[in-house]
């Protein structure tokens, strides 16, 4: 009797274990093919990958959660595979490792993970400028590291976080988190800040994002998480949505458990939808500059700034990217050289058919024109970096009898622009020094190297009334301008 009712008691329990069971995980039919790839030799990371029936050329690398002890890799990951097949985009699920003191390996796994779907992106029909990442609590963390951290070539063009761990100060954030990730790092100040992703968002260079939480969540404080990093990319003028529901808590990834789950797939579906891919061939243009290039005083620049209306008046057959920096010089001497920042690296491994360069301004204080003798070979340096082929000047070819057929067009093409004028002399920025100084020497070297030049500074003089205030830099109708000009100069 004794053992009857221990054998009843046992199949009640598995009973109540298999009604509170999630349901199992099935493959969709739009799902094409469903394999598994080592990112390591020794296979202990992997990726899980669905590839659909009717691919749009969209593809998504999924990071589950588990903070950082584990991986949450169902409801955080696989589960998912079906919506995203049936909207015909290809998941990618990164079984990472963990940790264990060496915060390297998740993001060299996932980095992997990029350069494996990119690289095999025409064999999987995928746009490899449209894969993004998305990333669940820790596994959120994750991705905003990838989206901020990594080089160009493995950074998504768009980022999806769901109840993001975003902070590594473990008083603000998820203890075993941060601790899990940083190890000994986590006593180091500097390190909390450098993986405190609100932290290290960049203006144009950090990819859009939506942001998914619940308000009660009671497990990765929304306020110094998720909403931080909404402020920094708001703030940057980057493009971020950011959803947040009255209840559900942490955790409930795509699962059916979320009473909110059917709103929240229509709008990150629209979300999805709304963005707007450059195509695979597209001629890629590379905008470098200053402040001006920036967008500095117009709101929401990456969408609003000339670049921005520069892709808007080319169209789909271009691929236009704002590289420009706030007060940044030519000058490697000057108080913030250019080919110093990120957005320089970024620039060259965007491997650019067209460069527009449009420097000088700041170049033009006096404490920064003191080194102006040093201007002409930093601009040189520039063009050949960009251009190794021009290391040597252009020569003038001598006269054949027989008429030569056209070389073929070296890229990228390089259009030097002189600085717009400085209506006013604010910062210590001299229109005098720009006029008589910098555009000669731009002039100069555009002609030796073979470079078109695009006189900003003529054709913007009589369009001072398209300025902010401080007499420097345009507003918005001063943006189209010069979006108008240059488009006339690359596309006419």
């Amino acid at each position: 009797m004794k053992k009857l009712m221990i054998i009843c008691l046992a199949l009640l329990s598995m009973t109540a274990q298999a009604q509170w069971q999630r349901p199992a995980e099935q493959t969709s039919p739009m799902t094409a093919r469903k394999f598994t790839l080592n990112l390591t030799e020794d296979g202990k990371a992997q990726m899980v990958c669905f590839l659909p029936q009717k691919p749009t050329g969209k593809a998504i690398v999924g990071i589950p959660g588990g903070g950082y002890s584990v991986l949450s890799n169902t409801h955080e990951g696989t589960m998912a595979s079906g919506w995203l097949n049936e909207r015909g985009i290809a998941y990618f699920v990164v079984n990472y490792r963990l940790p264990e003191g060496d915060r390297s390996k998740p993001i060299g796994d996932v980095e992997q993970g990029f350069r494996i779907v990119r690289d095999s992106a025409q064999v999987w029909g995928i746009n490899p400028n449209d894969v993004g990442i998305m990333g669940f609590s820790a596994g959120g963390h994750l991705a905003s590291v990838i989206s901020t951290h990594s080089p160009f070539e493995v950074r998504p063009n768009f980022s999806i976080l769901f109840y993001p761990v975003i902070s590594m100060d473990e008083r603000v954030s998820h203890v075993y988190s941060c601790r899990n990730f940083l190890g000994e790092g986590q006593k180091d100040p500097a390190l909390v800040r450098e993986f405190s992703t609100d932290k290290a968002v960049r203006r144009h260079l950090t990819p859009p994002a939506i942001i998914i939480m619940s308000s009660d969540d009671g497990l990765v404080p929304p306020l110094t998480n998720g909403l931080a990093y909404y402020t920094a990319m708001r703030q940057a003028g980057n493009e971020c949505a950011l959803l947040v529901y009255p209840s559900g808590g942490h955790g409930y990834g795509f699962g059916q458990w979320f009473s909110y789950r059917n709103e929240m797939l229509a709008t990150l579906g629209k979300w999805l939808d709304a963005r707007q891919t450059p195509k695979t061939d597209a001629i890629r243009v590379a905008c470098i500059g200053n402040s001006i290039t920036d967008g500095h005083g117009i709101d929401l620049a990456t969408a609003n700034g000339y670049p921005a209306l520069l892709q808007r008046k080319l169209g789909n057959g271009y691929w236009v990217k704002n590289f420009g920096v706030s007060a940044r010089t030519m000058l490697n001497k000057g108080d913030y050289p250019y080919m110093n920042e990120m957005a320089w690296r970024d620039a060259l491994a965007f491997k650019p058919d067209i460069v527009i360069i449009k420097l000088g301004t700041n170049d033009s204080k006096p404490e920064n024109w003191r080194y102006g003798s040093e201007f002409r070979q930093d601009l040189v340096q520039m063009i050949t970096t960009l251009r190794p082929d021009l290391a040597q000047p252009v020569k003038k070819a001598k006269k054949k009898s027989k008429k030569a057929q056209p070389a073929p067009v070296a890229k990228p093409q390089i259009y030097l622009c002189t600085p717009i004028p400085a209506f006013k002399s604010t910062w210590n920025i001299s229109d005098e020094v720009i006029a008589n100084n910098i555009i000669p020497i731009q002039q100069e070297v555009a002609k030796e190297y073979g470079l078109q030049v695009i006189d900003l500074h003529t054709l913007y003089a009589n369009d001072g009334d398209k300025m902010l205030s401080d007499g420097i830099h345009p507003d918005g109708k001063g943006a189209q301008r010069l979006a108008d000009i240059i488009a006339g100069a690359i596309a006419p």
